[in-house]
């Protein structure tokens, strides 16, 4: 009995495997937006004439985990998905400080949706490229929602991954996905420069273009339709929700890219046959 032809163990398979990619996704969502920034000051500071700051040697691998409060370095054992959050008390091992529960949800949602995933499409090429486009939603989600960024460095290889991967039509056809890429685009690009002239003021970042770019890259032209109401809705319902527990203001600004992301994996797992319903109810 092999694991692909097994769907029990399949589904085992992935959701473990979805755990350790949620660790690594902590990682990225956490030291990305730094790396980043680092690299703009010394952009800048080349710019400036200037010497580009020396510091500690820092990305997705250097230097190891560690609390942000004590320092002390996170071992093996403590860095077990959700389990040894679940052991520590959701304390650091060192000084006690509460560890974000942030951390194990990120590994539960990464390990759910890839199970998700396996079940519905199975040992395929597609199941294999959704598991791939919902950790890349993942990411980018929760590191718009703390930094208002949507990197390029997950954005445009996530757009050229989408392109490869329909090349063996993993969910669309190339042709359905080039224009899907290059719809998903300009749909965006074209409110954001109407928003503008009417209003004066940006009521959405470029990352949120190549954000809807790739996820029709990735599901089709036929299907972005559908993403941009449900990211409109999706948005709508939380908004309304964060406003009534008192959450938020107005005058806070909110970013679009986690509702893109949300609504790009419900059609990812569920888009056919919602445009379907939708289709018949005419």
């Amino acid at each position: 009995m092999s694991l692909f032809s097994d769907p029990t163990l399949l589904l085992c398979f992935t959701v473990l495997l979805g755990l350790a990619v949620g660790s690594f996704l902590n990682v990225v969502i956490h030291r990305l937006p730094k790396m980043m920034e680092r690299q703009w000051r010394s952009e800048c500071a080349e710019l400036d004439g200037k010497e580009p700051p020396v510091g500690e040697r820092y990305n997705l691998v250097v230097p190891r985990s560690r609390c942000p409060s004590c320092a002390q370095p996170i071992t093996a054992l403590q860095n077990i998905p959700v389990v040894s959050y679940l052991v520590l008390g959701g304390k650091c091992a060192g000084c006690k400080t509460r560890i974000s529960p942030r951390y194990p949800f990120v590994e539960m949602v990464s390990a759910a949706l890839a199970g998700y995933a396996a079940w519905r499409f199975g040992p395929t090429l597609a199941g294999v490229s959704a598991m791939v486009f919902v950790w890349a939603m993942i990411a980018l989600t929760f590191i718009d929602l703390d930094t208002f960024y949507l990197p390029d460095d997950i954005t445009l290889p996530l757009l050229w991954a989408g392109l490869l991967f329909n090349l063996g039509d993993a969910h669309v056809g190339l042709r359905s996905a080039v224009i899907g890429a290059s719809a998903g685009y300009l749909a965006l690009w074209s409110v954001f420069w109407l928003f503008k002239l009417v209003t004066g003021k940006e009521g959405m970042g470029y990352g949120d273009f190549k954000l809807l770019a790739a996820i029709g890259a990735w599901l089709g032209w036929q299907i972005l339709p559908l993403v941009i109401l449900l990211s409109s809705f999706v948005g709508v319902i939380i908004y309304v929700g964060l406003m009534l527990l008192g959450r938020h203001d107005r005058e806070t600004p909110i970013p679009f890219g986690p509702y893109l992301a949300i609504a790009g994996v419900i059609a990812l797992l569920h888009g056919p046959a919602i445009n379907r319903q939708y289709l018949n109810l005419f």
